[in-house]
């Protein structure tokens, strides 16, 4: 595939990311804490898999910029971010494991996406004699990326991720005042040294790139 053709289906994964992808995620957010007893969401109108709704200007232009220049560059995949749910968690009915539960739903909804995406590509890889465009496979296999890069990422430990309110949800009380206060002050610092440093091979990459892998070949079997 030529570098134009890259950038085609890059700008198309984008396109179907922030009309599915991160609204699903977001209302996926919002509805399990709906069942579990807080309306928050839904009162502001985030109970909706209207892409509208959840479409964040700065995060939706940073996907589309660092995804498309990856495609251009030959570099890792880029990232981006819609609307935060709001959730009140003194509504939620099972405590600090509902918290959880909210915070995992997010995630959780890019793995289903990136499976599902993983089905039609899996076949194409492997029934060699069926003949598909070369961009309807970079199409499926950048979207399967992406979302296992989406679901990784989120569930990292550390505020303002999901992952940190499934994190506070498993240890104890007393550790989680001892560290929480200093994990949501800090955490955003934390997360850009993890991401950028050392430059050219951050701890993050040493990191997420080997799981990110891993879930690649689980999915498409190779």
């Amino acid at each position: 595939m030529n570098l134009s053709s890259e950038v085609v289906a890059a700008i198309i994964v984008v396109a179907i990311m922030l009309l599915v992808g991160l609204p699903i995620h977001e209302f996926s957010h919002a509805l399990v804490a709906y069942r579990l007893g807080d309306g928050t969401a839904k009162m502001f109108g985030r109970l909706t898999l209207n892409p509208v709704a959840h479409f964040d200007p700065v995060g939706g232009s940073l996907l589309a910029l660092t995804f498309i220049g990856s495609a251009i560059s030959g570099g890792a995949l880029g990232f981006g971010w819609a609307k935060p749910t709001p959730v009140n968690p003194m509504n939620l009915g099972a405590g600090r494991q509902g918290e959880a539960l909210v915070a995992a739903a997010g995630p959780i909804s890019n793995f289903v996406l990136a499976a599902i995406g993983a089905l039609p590509l899996r076949f194409i890889l492997a029934n060699p004699t069926v003949e598909v465009p070369d961009i309807v496979i970079q199409v499926l296999f950048s979207f399967v990326r992406i979302n296992l890069l989406l679901m990784i990422f989120n569930f990292i430990p550390i505020p303002p991720l999901d992952g940190s309110k499934v994190l506070f949800a498993f240890i104890d009380r007393r550790t989680e005042y001892q560290i929480r206060p200093v994990l949501e002050q800090y955490g955003f610092l934390i997360l850009i040294a993890i991401l950028f440093l050392p430059p050219g091979n951050s701890i993050g990459s040493r990191i997420i790139g080997p799981i990110l892998d891993a879930f690649t070949s689980l999915l498409l079997g190779i």
